[in-house]
């Protein structure tokens, strides 16, 4: 990528500099940085230049320049190695330079649109045009026609000093790469190779297994946006299915249960990737300002005269800390956080099973298959690289075994775009077979359409590096993890077998408790009569 910087900046010093530094001994500093300084570390030809300065301010306490570079000796960077040498070159004086005011910087980075198009009929180069309007540390963003295929973005940066030392240009450089390569994937039919598909099975259903488990008073409603109660009749199941999975995998994998927690501080997801694109559907968790009475009183007494909560001087008096649960393995490596691993405890399998997780799914909800608030299951396991993908493979025969054996569903396994690599703008691994996300789909019988249940990834080393987590022997360490929704489970279960327990099979059915293979046939509990 060409990229081009223009940097107008002033070096304020502790002294004037009339008097004390001649203007050809600045015009020869100039020139030996621009020879030398400026393009250490730069391909010959390339690197940072001075093209204009002048002594100025109300005592001659002030230089002003401009600088102009290309990718290998960025303008900040050139400013900040020009500070420190003027700092010496002026301390032999006794000035020094005190700080630094930006007045203008300016970044034009060549824009290849090929890749867009090939993305499809030009949707991706509106979507990133879209997200162009507005960029944090930019003022204005300009785009120009270049010669050929090729326009050029042209923004114009509000940063002071801090924000240079922070490396603001550099991460907005690197946004705008991620922006090309999500708009570019988007444009894409997404990634999903069949891995295998499981025999036809009967079905014995075709209504939607939820509005009748809602009809007959299995499961309600409850007052939050994608959020149900669920009777005696649908926890019995939900219990059997996690019954199964321990019974079935967890057991015979050796995995050993956790208690993860269900809060997750901001600290968290900055580690593990997701404060990068969680916003849109996250469930925020905010703590008061204080416990002060006397701060709270004004929304007690507007909710005793009104009746209403006034939501709007809430949102004054709080502070957001992080959110609930929305990937449920990110909290659980805080337990190994900055620690070192004895390679003899490898492979490590835990399980947590112990609430909720929640994600805003906007227009999307739909029965008990796509909530807000769901329960679920989290298998994480971690080793060398080869134990991680070999587990996975065992985990994947062992869901098979449950799915076909044990369920008796019709469903099928495919290699798919891993969702953490598309949140963060890195979708294009998901062709890769070392990193990424086995999915299980099952048919909906009421509708034909297949839902995604249960999936197994391997996250390569992302959760390691993202809590600086090592081995002892300094092999890389890797992790996968696999969510098991017990909605999802129950929604394909119930859609293809329907809600009698003489359809379901006879492994699951003592699952429930229910009878089955010899056992004493059962009943799903009746507590409610409504009149």
């Amino acid at each position: 990528m060409n990229i081009e910087f223009q940097l107008r900046a002033n070096l304020k010093c502790s002294g004037s500099l009339r008097g004390t530094v001649s203007p050809s001994e600045i015009t020869e500093f100039v020139r030996a940085c621009n020879a030398g300084l400026l393009k250490r570390g730069a391909p010959p030809g390339c690197g940072a230049k001075v093209v204009w300065w002048q002594v100025a301010g109300s005592e001659g306490e002030e230089i002003w320049l401009e600088i102009v570079s290309d990718r290998f000796v960025r303008a900040h960077d050139a400013l900040f190695r020009l500070k420190k040498e003027f700092g010496k070159f002026l301390g032999r004086r006794r000035v020094g330079v005190r700080s630094v005011e930006i007045e203008e910087y300016e970044i034009a980075v060549e824009w290849d649109e090929a890749g867009e198009r090939e993305a499809g009929e030009g949707e991706a180069e509106a979507g990133l045009r879209l997200r162009l309007k507005k960029l944090p540390f930019v003022k204005e963003i300009k785009q120009e026609a270049v010669a050929g295929e090729k326009r050029q973005l042209r923004l114009s940066l509000a940063v002071d000093e801090a924000g240079l030392e922070q490396r603001i240009p550099d991460r907005l450089l690197k946004l705008l790469e991620e922006k090309k390569e999500a708009a570019s994937w988007k444009g894409k039919s997404e990634h999903w190779e069949l891995l295998f598909e499981s025999e036809k099975k009967q079905f014995y259903f075709e209504k939607d297994p939820t509005e009748e488990m809602a009809r007959r008073g299995w499961i309600k409603h409850a007052a939050g946006r994608g959020q149900w109660i669920f009777g005696p009749q649908a926890t019995r199941i939900f219990r059997a299915l996690e019954r199964v999975l321990l019974t079935e995998v967890c057991k015979p994998l050796g995995y050993e249960e956790m208690i993860f927690p269900k809060f997750v501080p901001w600290e968290v997801w900055k580690r593990s990737g997701h404060a990068k694109g969680i916003y849109p559907e996250a469930y925020y968790v905010c703590t008061p300002k204080t416990r002060d009475p006397e701060f709270w009183e004004e929304v007690a007494d507007y909710y005793k005269v009104t009746g209403e909560v006034p939501r709007e001087k809430i949102m004054q008096k709080i502070e957001c800390v992080g959110g609930l649960c929305y990937a449920q393995c990110p909290p659980f490596w805080v337990f190994l956080q900055g620690k070192t691993l004895a390679d003899e405890c490898l492979p490590i399998k835990v399980f947590d099973r112990s609430g909720t997780s929640h994600r805003y799914e906007s227009g999307g909800l739909h029965g008990i298959e796509r909530l807000d608030e769901f329960h679920r299951v989290e298998l994480v396991w971690l080793g060398t690289k080869e134990q991680v993908q070999e587990h996975a493979k065992e985990l994947q025969e062992r869901y098979r075994r449950v799915f076909s054996e044990v369920l008796d569903l019709e469903w099928r396994e495919a290699w798919v775009t891993p969702w953490f690599l598309a949140q963060e703008g890195r979708a294009g691994l998901a062709a890769s077979k070392e990193v990424g996300t086995a999915d299980y789909e099952a048919v909906l019988p009421y509708s034909g359409k297949w839902l995604e249940f249960q999936n197994v990834s391997v996250n390569g080393d992302k959760y390691p590096k993202g809590f600086s987590v090592k081995l002892q022997s300094g092999a890389e360490l890797w992790s996968g993890c696999s969510g098991v929704g017990l909605e999802r489970w129950a929604a394909v279960l119930l859609a293809q077998k329907g809600l009698e327990k003489e359809k379901w099979s006879a492994r699951f059915r003592a699952a429930a408790g229910l009878g089955g293979e010899g056992e004493r046939e059962g009943e799903l509990p009746e507590v409610f009569k409504f009149l």
